[in-house]
């Protein structure tokens, strides 16, 4: 999925975990100001915006305790309070899966205005199903599916998708037979982390999400490759398939696209740091 674990959200930027000591130390009826010094002290760059949100997610003083604790040792602050936000919705974030990243959100932007009221959506790669509950919120009577060879991913999206179909296995495999040809938007937040750069993530994303859904393989598009090869066949004429990529990585992207099949283009956002790729069905069917 993405490169980095970068988010314009209080956890920007994951302590080391030098910050545990400080965090055990922590007795029960912490305030806002010892929670955001533990945190400060451990690297957290928005401490003060953190201590905010452990503190009204937290049940108990011991649970306070613990959440601080955790978040002070590493853990991803979506994975301590068990939620991320995504276009305004609270995605259920379970420890070991994924956390959808803010600059994902303009890929979602991008599906909602090419999809067609009741569209037929699917979501691969689906993490914890942020995109395709996203969708599911914004395009009106939409059809959706989602899927993860990730069985944590999986059980994870069948929380944030009541009203959707979430199936487990590798990429267009475990769907339906019957959404052949019939997909009016496919989106894709595919691992495209070159493996050899993935020493070089942060380590929230590093040590506490599945290499899966972070290794793209030697050039990072192994896995986007896959999936623009087979995505015409299960597109409807028309139909658009939208993969978050790098920019250095667009060209490529592009050229993969096209060699399947698909009229392409690429899209960014410099202020979240996103970009996409964007390929087109034609509307003539394809053999």
């Amino acid at each position: 999925m993405s490169e980095t674990h970068s988010h314009s959200s209080p956890a920007a930027s994951g302590p080391p975990a030098s910050g545990a000591a400080g965090a055990r130390s922590a007795a029960p009826g912490l305030g806002h100001a010892a929670i955001t010094g533990v945190l400060r002290a451990s690297g957290c760059v928005f401490a003060e915006d953190e201590a905010d949100l452990l503190l009204a997610e937290a049940r108990t003083p011991d649970e306070l305790a613990a959440m601080v604790e955790r978040r002070a040792r590493g853990l991803p602050l979506e994975h301590v309070l068990g939620w991320a936000e995504f276009r305004g919705l609270r995605i259920t974030v379970a420890p070991g899966v994924f956390v959808p990243r803010r600059r994902t959100e303009f890929l979602v932007g991008r599906a909602v205005a090419l999809a067609p009221p009741r569209a037929v959506i699917v979501d691969l790669c689906c993490g914890s199903g942020a995109l395709a509950a996203a969708l599911g919120a914004a395009v009106p009577g939409a059809e959706l599916h989602a899927a993860d060879v990730d069985p944590a991913a999986v059980r994870c999206a069948r929380l944030n998708l009541p009203g959707g179909t979430v199936h487990e296995g590798d990429l267009f495999d475990p769907l339906p037979e019957g959404l052949r040809g019939r997909v009016d938007v496919l989106t894709a937040n595919v691992p495209y982390v070159p493996t050899a750069d993935m020493a070089l993530l942060p380590q929230e994303a590093r040590v506490h999400e599945p290499p899966v859904a972070l290794d793209g393989g030697s050039d990072g598009l192994h896995v986007l490759r896959r999936v623009a090869a087979r995505a015409p066949l299960w597109l409807a004429p028309g139909g658009h398939v939208l993969i978050e990529t790098s920019t250095r990585q667009a060209p490529s992207a592009v050229a993969a696209f096209t060699s399947g099949g698909l009229v392409a283009e690429v899209a960014a956002e410099e202020e979240l740091g996103a970009t996409v790729v964007i390929g087109t069905r034609p509307a003539a069917a394809v053999d």
